[in-house]
């Protein structure tokens, strides 16, 4: 079995959380001063971009840019939830959607239905958490997904969780009239750590956590742009347009050298982009290796972004060679931040 750590410290003054399986980092999460993912405000509408299906908001914390706009007028209040964070210069990404998400259960106003996670197979357990969800959502027209975590969760800390998500979608829904406010904040780190990192793990909160387990020394080696992969290596520089990633294989000349090192960038790609909090859209310039190699790196790669939880699109070839994704932001670049 893998050890699992969960450190939940500070930077200076700023929440952060890490995880680490094995001693090696896997995630990091850091607070920022920008709204949260996840925050819930009552936002004005204001002037329709026309051409592109979208509104642009008024929330307390500046302009927000809203895709559903049907029925929507201007002057209208609305109630909207963050889903990511702002490019420099752009409006705040928010939805109409909202979602009420904790450790076991999501709640969801506009989708009614009972749902349990597709992972949790066995039918006894999945009637259990069905009874669970009838008996809690009782009477209601929201509705709810039960998630993975649920599988070996005490059946009373899943209703508790439920209760908590349900109330506070009706606090949220019964608030909808007035002017700009921010309704609810988004989770810090430090929620988002005990929210999203459910597998079992020792759990260290004591100050200077982070340097005892050595966070410090592997957030310092993020600083660079050099990935090294055995006797190859990967650099990824992001650029104002997009983030560009150069696979090479160093000194290894083999005729397989290229396919080799292009395999352990796919594998490892994933937890950089997701330690670094890089996003949008990313170029990937492989090592040279023969046509008939590309289906077993897609392969490699789909494999590896299936186990991580930020939505990315491998979107595929360029006729250069390259290889394409779109990864959401829902992330700032961690370069530049620790200081």
């Amino acid at each position: 079995m893998k050890n699992r750590q969960i450190a939940l410290d500070h930077l200076g003054e700023t929440e952060a959380a890490a995880l680490l399986v094995d001693g090696r980092l896997q995630d990091f999460l850091i607070d920022t001063d920008q709204p949260r993912p996840g925050t819930i405000y009552r936002a004005t509408a204001t002037r329709p971009l026309k051409g592109q299906g979208g509104m642009f908001v008024t929330t307390p914390d500046g302009p927000g840019f809203l895709r559903q706009v049907k029925g929507l007028s201007p002057g209208q209040p609305i109630l909207c939830q963050v889903t990511g964070y702002a490019e420099p210069g752009k409006a705040l990404p928010v939805t109409a959607r909202l979602l009420f998400k904790s450790r076991y259960a999501i709640v969801t106003p506009e989708a009614p239905g009972l749902n349990i996670s597709r992972s949790i197979r066995d039918d006894d357990r999945r009637d259990a958490l069905l009874e669970i969800a009838h008996e809690e959502m009782a009477g209601s027209d929201m509705g709810l997904i039960l998630r993975s975590s649920c599988a070996e969760a005490d059946a009373d800390d899943i209703a508790e969780d439920i209760r908590a998500m349900h109330s506070m979608a009706q606090a949220v829904l019964a608030d909808a009239t007035g002017d700009a406010e921010l309704l609810a904040e988004g989770d810090g780190p430090h929620a988002l750590a005990w929210r999203e990192w459910v597998e079992p793990a020792e759990i260290a909160t004591q100050s200077g956590s982070f340097e005892a387990l050595g966070v410090l020394d592997q957030l310092d080696e993020l600083g660079s742009d050099l990935v090294r992969l055995g006797s190859g290596a990967m650099y990824i520089e992001p650029t104002r347009a997009l983030i560009a990633v150069d696979v090479n294989t160093g000194g290894d000349t083999s005729p397989a050298a290229g396919l080799k090192v292009n395999l352990a960038a796919a594998k490892e790609l994933p937890r950089q982009l997701r330690l670094r909090g890089l996003g949008g859209q990313i170029t990937l310039d492989l090592a040279p290796m023969v046509k008939k190699d590309r289906r077993a790196f897609e392969s490699a790669l789909r494999t590896a972004f299936k186990a991580d939880h930020v939505e990315t699109a491998l979107v595929g070839w360029t006729p250069l060679g390259h290889f394409e994704l779109q990864r959401k932001r829902d992330r700032l670049p961690l370069k530049g931040r620790l200081a």
